[in-house]
């Protein structure tokens, strides 16, 4: 026969449940230790707040230390979690000096959590992309975090199990995320590098503008070709597995990115046949400026009013570019006027050519030179060309201060511009007498 389940064994059932309860899960020590790190976290965020805009207000002063902004900055962004650091430092070596080394173990951990998280994201204060410090901060604390608390292992098994088949080569999440943090820090390695070499080939005065842009592009490629494959071979990749898959995809891309594979050839063709060059003054159709910079894909051109096109780099190879400073900088510029018909023309070509040397940007050599370009309807009609070895600084702006000088001197001299002159002829009305009736 059963034996009745009465109120003293539930009850025994309960105490138990409680002790098991309190021993491992929420005990008065447990409860207790994080009271004091919600007061702590309170604390350190009012104080944190406070201290903000007077830190702020230092640091803009602080111009000598131009090498330690960067770290003075990061620290002051973090200025919440050292506050915190240091209460929990305080609280933490004063609860030592009792009874609590043994049983404080929850503030240990979050003591080395927060201290692992301000050196760490200090450190990474010195790489200048703020998305890429942010991301590797955020990545080593958390690998770091893991290995605090005894997590790295059960956590790689746990990555490692996650994984699929595909013929002989196995996929595991582990072996993604190493791949991943692999490929960004490869990448990011080789861009920085191709930085630096960018900025020393460009320091190299005997390369041509083409050149120089020329081998960065090319050293930039073969950087971050190296990286993609030195990130896939650092994971236990084979890449002749991945040869089948790899000719796949690059007939697809092929076919669906023929554009861009043509800007890119044509890019490399501008840059070998040296046809333009960063700072060359172009016209393309409508659009008149210089050369920016030369991209893979693109040339940046820049107008007068401040608008920056991006033209592709096929249509530079495909449609009739004018480049007014190819093989140099010298560009030649008209301006017309007329005068009356009382002028001396003698007289007015060389107050003309006088007037226009006196514009700073006009050349002496090649001089300007004035014609007589016709015999209008009412006046005497002249073309004065001239030079200029600075077109990207504008060629209508010198054609106006051109002909201002122009208008002073033929005003000093009395000599008059032309303007039409019309006669209207008013014709007198007809007038029909009718002859008187018979």
């Amino acid at each position: 026969m059963e034996q009745p389940f009465d109120l003293a064994t539930l009850q025994s059932l309960f105490d138990s449940g409680l002790d098991w309860a309190e021993t491992n899960i929420l005990s008065w020590r447990v409860a207790l230790q994080l009271s004091i790190l919600a007061a702590a976290y309170l604390v350190a965020r009012l104080i944190g707040r406070s201290l903000s805009p007077m830190v702020e207000r230092r640091l803009a002063t602080l111009g000598a230390v131009a090498r330690l902004r960067p770290l003075l900055v990061a620290l002051a962004g973090q200025l919440q979690p050292i506050v915190f650091l240091l209460l929990l430092w305080l609280i933490t070596g004063a609860l030592r000096q009792t009874t609590w080394p043994s049983t404080s173990y929850l503030l240990a951990i979050v003591l080395a959590l927060v201290t692992a998280w301000v050196v760490i994201r200090a450190s990474s204060s010195v790489i200048r992309n703020a998305v890429m410090s942010k991301t590797i901060a955020v990545v080593v604390w958390t690998i770091t975090a893991l290995s605090i608390t005894d997590l790295l292992d059960p956590t790689v098994a746990l990555l490692d199990s996650l994984a699929i088949t595909l013929g002989g080569l196995r996929i595991s999440a582990l072996l993604v995320i190493k791949g991943m943090i692999s490929l960004a820090v490869l990448l990011w390695g080789a861009l920085a590098l191709s930085s630096v070499l960018e900025r020393r080939i460009r320091a190299l005065h005997d390369l041509t503008p083409s050149v120089q842009v020329l081998l960065g592009k090319l050293l930039k490629i073969t950087l971050l070709t190296i990286a993609i494959l030195v990130a896939i071979n650092s994971v236990g990749i084979d890449l002749t597995a991945l040869a089948v898959f790899s000719g796949a995809v690059g007939l697809g891309l092929g076919f669906g990115l023929q554009k861009v594979v043509s800007n890119l050839i044509s890019g490399i063709i501008l840059l070998l046949d040296k046809s333009i060059k960063p700072g060359d003054v172009i016209e393309l159709g409508q659009t008149f400026g210089w050369i920016q910079s030369l991209g893979a894909r693109y040339v940046s051109v820049v107008t007068r009013d401040g608008k920056e096109y991006l033209i592709p780099n096929e249509d530079l190879i495909t449609h009739q570019v004018v480049n007014w400073s190819f093989t140099n900088q010298l560009v030649r510029m008209e301006a017309t006027f007329g005068v009356a018909y009382s002028s001396d023309p003698h007289r007015v070509r060389s107050i003309a050519v006088e007037a226009a040397k006196k514009v700073e940007r006009v050349l002496v050599e090649p001089a300007p030179v004035c014609h007589l370009s016709g015999f209008g309807d009412s006046s005497l009609d002249f073309l004065l060309r001239f030079w200029i070895k600075d077109p990207q600084a504008g060629a209508a702006n010198v054609t106006g201060q051109v002909l201002l000088q122009v208008w002073d001197a033929f005003k000093a001299e009395g000599i008059e511009f032309a303007f039409p002159h019309r006669q209207l002829v008013i014709p007198q009305p007809i007038r029909i007498e009718r002859a008187p009736a018979a």
